[in-house]
């Protein structure tokens, strides 16, 4: 039982110190900003990995998150006895506020910072990073910022695409399957929707975004012992940072929205 104690209390105690490194990780690519006009070729370059390579992912994932999300809420107006006119309200709000931002999120966390630490780390491994110091040139600056940038940009544009085609599935299913006009399903979406709704989402977006790409970068960073530190850092990076998308998800959504 004391050893059990102790080995959460350590796991613990690194996952906070890996937080604080994270955060000024944070605090050195803001610094390197002012570098943005001389990066705009790997700015550019790390946005269309993070964006293009993620759409027909991201599209399949939406389509069917849509679609569950109408027919669970079909099911769940029907045994409440509420009527089926605000489908499309239930849906949209539930796709703009969170279905969108936090599945997209997880998804390109999966693929985008799973690649980022990887690619990071073979470079740590392999002593390209200390080349870089070695040359002037900070590996921040080079390595971290663009990919920073990237996630930070392209993450609410993602976020957007996913609640259109999420949307879309949803209409999809209740159309043919609920027996529900799609001009019903998209008045209740046009009703129910504030522009404050969609700020959160993309808000939500923007920070994941950022946990993303910093989180990815700093396991990488950090990355030893060949190519088993690397597959240890790969798989760090995307718990990590799924842990802590839901976390900020819900501090977040406390703070924007009042119950």
């Amino acid at each position: 039982m004391k050893n059990g104690f102790l080995l959460i209390g350590r796991r613990s105690i690194n996952f906070v110190s890996r937080i604080g490194s994270v955060f000024i990780l944070l605090g050195k690519s803001l610094y390197y900003f002012k570098s943005i006009p001389k990066s705009l070729g790997l700015i550019f370059e790390q946005c269309f990995l993070v964006g293009n390579k993620s759409i027909p992912l991201i599209a399949i994932t939406s389509v069917f998150v849509g679609a569950v999300s109408a027919w669970q809420a079909a099911y769940q107006f029907k045994f409440i006895g509420a009527p089926l006119r605000y489908l499309g309200a239930a849906v949209g709000k539930a796709v703009v506020i969170e279905l969108a931002p936090v599945l997209t999120a997880l998804v390109v966390a999966g693929r985008v910072g799973a690649g980022i630490a990887a690619e990071v780390g073979t470079m740590r491994v392999t002593e390209q990073i200390d080349a870089l110091d070695s040359m002037g040139i900070s590996p921040v600056r080079f390595l971290v910022m663009p990919r920073f940038v990237a996630s930070l940009v392209m993450l609410p544009i993602l976020v957007l695409f996913s609640t259109f085609i999420a949307i879309a599935g949803g209409l999809l299913v209740s159309v043919l399957f609920v027996d529900i006009s799609y001009e019903t399903f998209l008045n209740g979406v046009k009703d129910s929707l504030k522009v404050s709704d969609v700020i959160a989402g993309l808000t939500k977006a923007a920070v994941f975004g950022v946990i993303i790409g910093l989180v990815g970068s700093h396991e990488g960073f950090h990355a030893s012992g060949g190519a088993r530190g690397v597959g240890r850092a790969t798989t760090e990076a995307v718990v990590i940072a799924a842990v802590l998308i839901l976390i900020s998800d819900y501090i977040i959504a406390v703070l924007m929205f009042r119950v």
